[in-house]
């Protein structure tokens, strides 16, 4: 089951033995792909186009226009909802804007600038600890507010290295 929530309204999109179920009850749906975004969907015998605009790297959200309005969606499933119940979900999509040091260890290289737009994933410095070399990256997109630390500057666990701006 997937739980879809479209400009403030709630869904529930079901498929069982090949019927497909929107809020428990039977629909008659049809979809046909035009071209690489956009598609027509029929839905008991309403006609809708639709036009991909932008998409999650997960494909759990996305921005569509549904007959020339604009829609934000945003998909669920027993998985999300789980992680949900337990709490977790707030813990898989926050950025950290305070990078600290994640053992004790010298600052080798510092690969950004104070000022410099970061992406997720980028390299922000090298810390050596115990004769190995780990690449530091960001967690998300942001500005470098703040370096707090030098090259050869030794630093424990949890030291504030990198200060980011969202």
């Amino acid at each position: 089951m997937l739980n879809i929530h479209v400009n403030g309204q709630d869904f529930q999109f079901d498929l069982k033995m090949g019927t497909a179920l929107l809020d428990g009850k039977p629909v008659n749906a049809d979809i046909v792909k035009l071209s690489a975004n956009k598609y027509h969907l029929l839905i008991n015998k309403q006609s809708y186009n639709l036009e991909l605009l932008e998409k999650s790297e997960n494909g759990k959200s996305m921005k569509v226009l549904v007959n020339g309005v604009k829609q934000e969606i945003a998909i669920k499933d027993k998985y999300d909802a789980l992680l949900s119940q337990l709490g977790m979900d707030k813990l898989m999509g926050n950025k950290n804007n305070h990078i600290k040091a994640p053992m004790p260890g010298l600052v080798l290289r510092i690969m950004a600038q104070e000022g410099d737009m970061v992406k997720k994933g980028d390299a922000l410095l090298v810390l050596e600890a115990m004769k190995m070399e780990n690449i530091i990256k960001a967690d998300g997109e942001g500005k470098v507010k703040r370096i707090n630390v030098s090259t050869q500057q030794a630093v424990e666990k949890n030291t504030l290295l990198i200060e980011m701006e969202a």
